[in-house]
């Protein structure tokens, strides 16, 4: 290699510069070995960088050539030292997240929290989507990663389940069903139920539950948000069969949550996309999900 880095820094110091001198100073050396620096560069590759005239440095034709690619490499060095600076600092950039509504109480604002502990220099784009919304975020990477309650079906995403949960019954306070530990759905039959829409994956689980347990389910009020059926329980309305995070996690003064003797199973899952390019952040804040809750 006839032209070496050393020889390049001192070669654009003085370009810059203008000057021995100047490229002295700003190299931190003495001027001689600035003086001696180009003199050996100009031997090493065959052609005069500088003329001097009236002790002036004038940068030759073949000078101006080779500071052009020489200024474009230190710039791509800057980048690179740059970015040797940042990794040692942490990541950078955003992460953008869904989830559940129901899991945006409790279960992914802890993991938000340990995940700005650990990474203080990555952002985050954070909002709650309905299940029936997810695929269509993820596909189009409008996020990169969405936290559901259930398992998404769809072949071009992957998902991976990290917890289990289950649906309970909220009653209002005073309610007789508040005396027991445990309600079945045929003591919820009794009483006007609040259930989710049958379009609607919770509302289809509800049903079958009551199918297996040859109960009769009529519904009363039907919604699309489980925080709507906890409120309208504790406005003395009904009951309502919810999952487990939104009537935990919330605060639902004047609410009561009984376990279900007929298990209705949740399990919470990631979900990316299959075309996704591999992010980093998506995998630290994974990995601090499954810490936390798996």
């Amino acid at each position: 290699m006839k032209f070496r880095l050393r020889q390049m820094e001192v070669f654009r110091a003085v370009m810059v510069a203008g000057s021995i001198n100047g490229a002295a100073k700003m190299l931190f050396v003495s001027q001689p070995a600035v003086s001696r620096m180009i003199a050996h560069t100009e031997q090493t590759l065959g052609f005069k960088l500088f003329n001097r005239t009236k002790g002036k440095l004038i940068p030759t034709f073949e000078g101006e050539a080779l500071f052009r690619e020489v200024d474009a490499l230190y710039q791509n060095a800057m980048r690179v030292d740059d970015f040797a600076t940042d990794l040692s600092m942490g990541p950078t950039g955003t992460l953008n997240l869904s989830s559940s509504p129901g899991l945006s109480y409790s279960m992914v604002p802890t993991a938000i929290a340990r995940f700005t502990e650990r990474y203080p220099r990555i952002g985050i784009n954070y909002h709650t989507s309905l299940l029936h919304t997810m695929a269509a975020e993820v596909l189009s990477n409008k996020v990169d990663l969405v936290v559901a309650v259930l398992p998404l079906e769809h072949p071009n995403l992957k998902v991976e389940s990290f917890a289990r949960g289950r649906m309970v019954c909220v009653v209002p306070d005073g309610h007789e069903l508040a005396a027991l530990e445990v309600v079945s759905v045929s003591d919820l039959v009794k009483y006007p139920l609040i259930t989710h829409h049958e379009s609607i994956q919770f509302g289809r689980m509800i049903t079958a539950a009551f199918e297996a347990a040859d109960v009769q389910l009529t519904r009363r009020i039907t919604v699309l948000q489980t925080e709507i059926a906890c409120s309208l329980v504790r406005a003395g309305i009904g009951t309502a069969i919810v999952d487990e995070y939104t009537a935990r996690g919330g605060a639902w003064p004047g609410l009561q949550v009984r376990p279900l003797a007929e298990e209705i199973p949740l399990a919470p899952s990631i979900v990316r996309s299959v075309f996704g390019r591999p992010i980093t952040h998506v995998d630290k804040f994974i990995e601090i999900l499954t810490e936390l809750h798996g």
